[in-house]
C-alpha cells in the first residue's frame, strides 16, 4: 500500500512541475535531518538562486549499512506554487548528479547518485521541507541499481 501511494505522489509532483514558472530559494547553509532510506544528519549550501550542494551523514536500514555518505550537485527548477512575492513560500523541483560511499558488512560500496525531488522554501523563516526520490548505481565492489527515496527538512544559517 505505501509503494502504490508513494508513486502516485512521486507521479503528481512530476506532472505539476511541467506547469509552473517562477523559483525562490534559501541563503547559505542548511542543516537538518534526513528520514527515510538513509536516515541522519542533512546540509545544503545554496551557490546561486537556481543551483546547491547537499549532503548528507547518514544510516542505511534497509542492508544493515552503519554509515553511509553522499553528496549531490542540484539544479533547481520552477516552482510548482506561489508566482508572486506575497505567496507563503515556493514548491521547486530540483534534480542532480553525485556520489555515495556506505560500508556493508565491512566493504565499501561506492555509488553515482541522480536526485530529484522538491522542496518547500517557507518565505517567513528559513526553513526548507523536501522529499526526493534517487535512484543510485554502484560501481563498486559490483554493479548494482538500488534506490534512495527520504523526507527531511533543514534551517538555514545566514
Amino acid at each position: 500500500m505505501f509503494k502504490k501511494n508513494y508513486r502516485r505522489f512521486i507521479t503528481v509532483l512530476a506532472v505539476a512541475s511541467l506547469f509552473v514558472t517562477d523559483l525562490y530559494a534559501q541563503d547559505g547553509l542548511g542543516v537538518g535531518a534526513i528520514v527515510g532510506e538513509p536516515s541522519g544528519v542533512s546540509v545544503k549550501y545554496w551557490i546561486d538562486k537556481n543551483n546547491a550542494f547537499d549532503a548528507a551523514f547518514a544510516w542505511s536500514l534497509a542492508d544493515n549499512s552503519p554509515f553511509q555518505i553522499h553528496a549531490d550537485y542540484l539544479i533547481h527548477g520552477a516552482s510548482l506554487i506561489g508566482n508572486s512575492s506575497d505567496a507563503k513560500g515556493r514548491l521547486p523541483w530540483y534534480c542532480g548528479i553525485g556520489g555515495r560511499i556506505k560500508n556493508i558488512n565491512n566493504e565499501s560500496h561506492f555509488g553515482v547518485r541522480a536526485p530529484f525531488g522538491v522542496t518547500y522554501l517557507l518565505s517567513e523563516v528559513p526553513v526548507d521541507i523536501f522529499g526526493e526520490i534517487t535512484p543510485v548505481l554502484d560501481v563498486k565492489p559490483t554493479i548494482n541499481v538500488n534506490w534512495n527515496g527520504a523526507l527531511g527538512i533543514r534551517y538555514y544559517f545566514k
